[in-house]
């Protein structure tokens, strides 16, 4: 390890140290850990209404955690039985025993995740960096993923947008801990000020109540030993995936994606083009393409009841395929009637101007 790296925190130390406070947990979830062999996830789950709803699996993005899945989870529990999961380093899970941080590191805990729990096959959600790791899941597990929700995913660029490239830095060595010291006298206020303007189209559109909850978010993570570390290695893990080509290509394992695709794509998004959806679109067999000209990089934060009301015409058009197909007499999968697939929230009050183009799916 370079002499400018920051040092991984050890587990055993990582494990023994202090939280400063509870993980928040919004009214109707849960949160548990999912203890599997050298590795401990925290999974914050909404159960569906009712019994027998087709498995969800929701992965946030670089930075975030399973609450940034908390404003879509419950516009979807009628129709899925949801869980978020937080990716080794971040939200509650504490590092990963080995260090792994790459991108396949993150992919290869959710499938040991899925495999453990027997809950595949999942509608797999991801968004940024979590839209990377539910690709290389989709292409190499396709047993495991029903369908495949991609929000801002983090595909290569080759002319990356320079509203990125200070969180591309952050994989340098060293950069980590400079960046600590530059900015030890911030505020936690100040930090989700600048969070909240770099992901979100508007920020405005928070509320008072997410700010402040964002704030004590922020305060509990500085207070872990090992949050830079995560993030940076997180980073680097990102953009060692970039450079990678052939078959272990990020865009290779999306051209053999199997699951039907929703892909969506914010207009203000200062960190994952908006210029990369008609190649997204282009290479995901049976895709969609749901793009938000006001929104940023967190869609399913900022318009939540729009991806939900996309994700339910995606199932719509899923089950309606199914049922065209299905010999007379099929009664289908517990869980997967028709009835699932109606498109409650079509006019919904968050819904912005947006388009959504059918690509190939059915065809």
């Amino acid at each position: 390890m370079p002499s400018t790296d920051s040092p991984r925190v050890p587990p055993a130390v990582a494990a023994v140290a202090p939280k400063p406070g509870a993980v928040q947990v919004a009214e109707g979830e849960r949160l548990r850990s999912a203890g599997l062999p050298g590795l401990t996830l925290a999974v914050r789950s909404r159960p569906g209404t009712r019994e027998g709803l087709p498995p969800a699996l929701y992965v946030h993005g670089l930075g975030g955690s399973s609450q940034n899945w908390s404003a879509l989870m419950p516009r979807l529990e009628d129709i899925v039985d949801g869980e978020a999961v937080d990716l080794p380093g971040f939200g509650d899970s504490p590092p990963p025993d080995d260090g792994d941080y790459s991108v396949t590191g993150h992919a290869r805990a959710v499938i040991r995740y899925l495999d453990a729990e027997r809950r595949g096959p999942v509608h797999l959600f991801g968004n940024s960096l979590g839209g990377a790791v539910a690709t290389r899941v989709a292409a190499v597990r396709p047993d495991l993923v029903r369908t495949l929700t991609l929000v801002s995913p983090a595909l290569p660029e080759i002319r990356v947008q320079r509203t990125a490239l200070p969180t591309g830095l952050l994989a340098v060595p060293g950069v980590a801990a400079l960046f600590t010291r530059l900015t030890k006298e911030w505020t936690a206020e100040q930090r989700v000020s600048g969070v909240m303007a770099l992901c979100y189209g508007d920020p405005n559109r928070v509320t008072p109540e997410g700010f402040r909850a964002a704030v004590e978010e922020m305060e509990r993570r500085l207070g872990l030993p090992y949050f830079w570390d995560a993030m940076a290695r997180s980073a680097r893990g990102v953009v060692n995936a970039y450079t990678l080509g052939g078959r272990h290509g990020l865009w290779s394992q999306a051209g053999r994606v199997q699951a039907p695709t929703l892909l969506v794509y914010g207009g203000r998004d200062q960190l994952v083009s908006y210029r990369m959806a008609a190649r997204a679109a282009r290479t995901f067999r049976e895709s969609r393409l749901l793009t938000l000209p006001d929104a940023g990089h967190v869609a399913m934060m900022e318009y939540p009841d729009t991806v939900a009301t996309a994700f339910r015409e995606l199932l719509a058009d899923c089950e309606a395929l199914k049922g065209a197909r299905r010999v007379p007499g099929d009664q289908g999968e517990p869980g997967e009637s028709g009835e699932q697939g109606g498109s409650g929230a079509q006019d919904a009050p968050d819904r912005p101007d947006s388009t959504t183009h059918r690509s190939k799916l059915g065809s």
